[in-house]
């Protein structure tokens, strides 16, 4: 087995066991804390739109399923995920709101899509975990029509964003087994480096790349804060196999850590991300005009 394959099967098992029933299980909890981004993406969606959008990295379907009553009938809207318990609830949501969309348990790197289908692709915080990304951008263009829009939104890096390292910061004397965050591998920061989105979008066949930075306030109810510290991210993922001892140790620490964020009963920081747009333009149309970063 080649190292590529390996690390599309881990990836396949993490999203599809605990990382993925984490994200499930604190889905009200995330869809609040993360509206805002689905409001950015959904906000260039004309209402009753026609054609075909594909939310890739759709999670539990939030914007999905926000993105379908955006469009109404005349849209149609395909979500798209890796992990099978993340799609079971995007499914089960669909169903409970009663909004006609679809999701595809999959790997956008290799699904075979129906060639030129889409009319827009999304994804909010979808992309950032795929071990081949020029592989995977080229297979979502070809699923994509000429003309058709790609939007994205990923974080920029984690100096810029100290919230979402705090907990591993803090817990990282007490849990040795903490996972460690390098540039560039599958991940929350992957795609930090504005340079590094362009080119992947450019091998893989899109053109007229713009990459503007976004900064997005968002908050979380302070009573959510420790089970969202314990349950989500790389403190989240190792915390379950420590003792009981140092599990109390790590709550109380990294709880401590988080005490600037804490304004009253609530939570409050900064995202700073990357807003970017791409077009599925063909070797002969012409290009749209130099991204800006």
């Amino acid at each position: 087995m080649d190292d590529r394959r390996r690390s599309d099967d881990e990836q396949a098992a993490r999203w599809s066991g605990a990382s993925g029933n984490a994200w499930v299980d604190t889905q009200a909890l995330l869809d609040d804390m993360l509206r805002p981004f689905e409001e950015l993406l959904i906000e260039a969606m004309p209402a009753g739109r026609t054609g075909q959008v594909l939310d890739v990295g759709c999670g539990t379907g939030g914007t999905t399923v926000a993105v379908a009553r955006r469009l109404g009938p005349a849209g149609r809207c395909v979500g798209l995920d890796i992990s099978e318990p993340m799609i079971t609830a995007a499914r089960a949501r669909a169903e409970r709101e009663d909004t006609p969309v679809s999701f595809i348990r999959a790997d956008a790197q290799e699904h075979a899509f129906e060639p030129a289908t889409f009319d827009t692709v999304i994804s909010r915080f979808g992309v950032m975990f795929f071990n081949d990304p020029v592989r995977a951008f080229a297979n979502l263009r070809g699923a994509a029509r000429d003309g058709a829009a790609l939007r994205f939104i990923v974080w920029r890096g984690p100096a810029e964003n100290p919230f979402m390292t705090t907990a591993e910061r803090a817990a990282a004397p007490l849990l040795p087994n903490l996972p460690v965050r390098r540039p560039d591998e599958p991940g929350q920061f992957a795609f930090a480096d504005a340079d590094r989105v362009r080119r992947i979008l450019t091998e893989s066949g899109w053109s007229g790349i713009d990459i503007r930075p976004v900064d997005v306030p968002c908050t979380l109810p302070e009573r959510e804060l420790i089970r969202y510290f314990t349950r989500l991210g790389p403190v989240g993922r190792v915390l379950p196999e420590a003792d009981e001892e140092t599990r109390a140790r790590v709550v109380e620490t990294v709880r401590a850590a988080f005490d600037s964020f804490v304004q009253g009963t609530e939570v409050r920081f900064t995202s700073a991300c990357w807003l970017v747009g791409a077009r599925a333009t063909s070797a002969s149309s012409p290009s749209a005009s130099p991204a800006s970063s």
